[in-house]
């Protein structure tokens, strides 16, 4: 069994099911220290998002797509060093989606 506990906290920290609802984010997919998911269309054309937790307890955000008609995946947008209330500003910042009201 898949130890998810991160991936729920990540989840939690952007805003939960809210999050989810307000932005359109789909697919969830977690892994012992992320959280990766599909992007509803937003100003940065980003496709998905994916949050890793770092041995630091901070957080990496990656936002990126695939390139049309490729199977390439083009990084976006890259943040380092992230504290877990700092994770839905940079969100909205980048993807221009709110993440609560």
């Amino acid at each position: 069994m898949k130890d998810t506990t991160t991936a729920h906290t990540i989840l939690s920290q952007l805003g939960g099911g809210r999050f989810a609802a307000m932005t359109g984010s789909r697919n969830f997919v977690s892994d012992i220290n992320s959280l990766r998911m599909k992007l509803a269309r937003n100003q940065a054309g980003a496709q998905y998002l994916e949050i890793t937790l770092t041995p630091m307890d901070l957080y990496d955000m990656t936002f990126s797509r695939i390139k049309p008609g490729t199977a390439k995946v083009v990084t976006l947008a890259e943040f380092h060093g992230v504290y877990n209330d700092q994770l839905q500003s940079i969100f909205t910042k980048v993807t221009g989606l709110y993440t609560h009201l």
